[in-house]
């Protein structure tokens, strides 16, 4: 038996070095709206304040899950440590990911190719983030 009965997550932020590079990034792929954006505060006590976001952002995605941005140091993010690997978003069917292969082409974003995990069930589409952060679109094959 779980010890906690839980639908899914709430919400993720990401740590980002520059977040008005990040901020357009993820501005441009996603298009998704702001539920705050604290991103252009000067004060530099925002960035130790949880109740301002660390000076960061959170978009609404579809789903209603929040995703976030928070602004830290110059450390490269580096997925062969420990904490995150990779993030991955939901896109309605593989036809999806065909089209958003062409849209980063056209925007001059860098993506691997179409994988079909087909004992999975999913096929995914992996691009990087200006942070070098590994974001993923999956969809179902099926």
């Amino acid at each position: 038996m779980a010890l906690v009965d839980s639908s899914g997550y709430a919400h993720v932020r990401l740590t980002v070095t520059d977040i008005a590079r990040s901020k357009a990034f993820y501005d441009q792929v996603f298009g998704w709206p702001l539920a705050v954006d604290q991103s252009e505060a000067t004060d530099p006590e925002v960035r130790s304040d949880q109740e301002r976001f660390y000076g960061g952002c959170v978009y609404q995605t579809p789903a209603g899950q929040l995703f976030g941005l928070r602004p830290v140091g110059s450390e490269p993010f580096d997925p062969d440590t420990t904490g995150l690997d990779h993030l991955s978003f939901t896109v309605g069917s593989r036809d999806d990911l065909v089209a958003a292969a062409s849209a980063f082409d056209e925007a001059g974003i860098t993506h691997g190719e179409i994988v079909d995990l087909t004992d999975a069930g999913i096929a995914f589409l992996s691009f990087q983030d200006p942070d070098d952060i590994n974001v993923e679109l999956t969809a179902p094959l099926a």
